[in-house]
């Protein structure tokens, strides 16, 4: 069966580029180390909650839009083999690839589907 990882952050709403160009070189890494689907939203209608919304969620700041993306792996095994080869590849470093957000407020986790559709 098929794993998922998903990440909610916010990036600063004047780096919109530069996160697409990360997204770019993030995606070419992870589909050639066994992705088989990688996606990375930029907030379009994201709305504030009463309770609780992805902006309080990775404590957003007024001027930044929240991010929303998914990997599609083949099994667990693949992603946690994928994401180890990832690290240890010199062009994910924050040197040469910096991230245009700040990372420690990402949320993030691991999924195994239950219910899936395809048309």
């Amino acid at each position: 069966m098929s794993y998922v990882d998903g990440f909610v952050g916010a990036a600063p709403k004047e780096n919109r580029e530069a996160f697409r160009k990360h997204c770019e070189i993030a995606g070419e890494m992870f589909m050639k180390y066994g992705a088989l689907h990688y996606v990375e939203c930029w907030g379009d209608d994201v709305p504030h909650g009463q309770l609780t919304d992805m902006y309080r969620a990775v404590q957003a700041k007024d001027d930044e839009t929240i991010f929303f993306s998914w990997i599609t792996w083949p099994d667990k095994a693949t992603r946690d083999a994928g994401f180890a080869k990832m690290m240890a590849d010199p062009s994910m470093s924050p040197e040469t690839n910096p991230m245009p957000f700040d990372g420690k407020r990402m949320i993030f986790g691991g999924f195994i589907p239950v219910v899936e559709r395809k048309a």
